[in-house]
């Protein structure tokens, strides 16, 4: 069985064709998936899906790439995340590779979304892009990380290299990789995710973005996480019932609040 613990299955494209979204799910052997929040409009739509379908969980928080949204502080996101199927904080981070100019607000943005996660005690979901070393360091100044007391969380859709993958790792970060990591040119990827052990490893679509090969160019969905773990397992050399097991048992272990349907 596998868990995708990112996807956005409540954009447009997904949220209408729900039914056939679940049925391809349980073809695929994908028991339970985490919809997550990027911005605070769109967030009672994140919650009510998780509400209504009990192999899904939620996040609160709103992205870095949203410039133009409503911001929140620390007490609006405890005060949302306490809700028994609100399972992390996030996504938040940082990402330099859209935006220009003075980024100080996704820095504030950031912290923002730490501190909230160390007083609820639930995980963060960090995106990082063109980003890495900022991130990294307000992890640390932020004790976002398990040795600091911090909630630790999951550093998703991984694409940097591996040193920073092993500076969240210490951290007690986990390193979730999407379909970008069976992409033919996604070589250096690949040589991260062999280094990364099953232990502190989580898979994932990023649905509707970033489908996996063998359905690379089209729209991506939760059922289709199933092919990123086939990969890993063949990358690893070791076997998919080991891939299968370790990531959701990974997936539980981190999103503590989350509960096996």
């Amino acid at each position: 069985m596998y868990v995708d613990s990112h996807c956005h299955i409540n954009f447009p494209e997904l949220s209408a064709r729900l039914p056939e979204i679940f049925r391809r799910m349980d073809e695929n052997r994908v028991t339970h998936a985490l919809c997550v929040s990027v911005d605070m409009p769109d967030f009672p739509q994140v919650l009510e899906l998780a509400e209504k379908y009990p192999n899904l969980y939620a996040s609160v928080g709103v992205h870095p790439d949203y410039e133009e949204t409503p911001e929140v502080g620390v007490d609006d996101l405890v005060r949302l995340a306490d809700h028994p199927r609100i399972v992390a904080i996030g996504e938040t981070g940082l990402d330099y590779y859209r935006l220009e100019g003075d980024l100080e607000w996704q820095r504030e943005r950031f912290r923002t979304h730490i501190r909230a996660a160390r007083a609820t005690g639930k995980p963060l979901i960090i995106h990082t892009r063109a980003a890495a070393e900022d991130t990294i360091r307000i992890m640390r100044e932020e004790g976002a990380g398990t040795v600091a007391g911090g909630p630790g969380g999951v550093m998703h859709c991984f694409t940097e290299s591996l040193q920073v993958a092993q500076a969240a790792m210490e951290m007690g970060f986990y390193i979730s990789f999407s379909g970008i990591v069976t992409f033919k040119n996604a070589k250096e990827l690949q040589a991260v995710a062999r280094a990364v052990p099953l232990e502190r490893m989580l898979i994932e679509t990023d649905a509707p973005y970033l489908a996996p090969v063998p359905h690379r160019g089209k729209m991506n969905e939760p059922g289709f996480v199933s092919h990123v773990a086939e990969f890993l397992a063949t990358l690893k050399e070791v076997p998919l019932e080991d891939v299968a097991r370790c990531t959701t048992d990974n997936f539980f272990n981190l999103f503590h609040s989350a509960r096996r349907a």
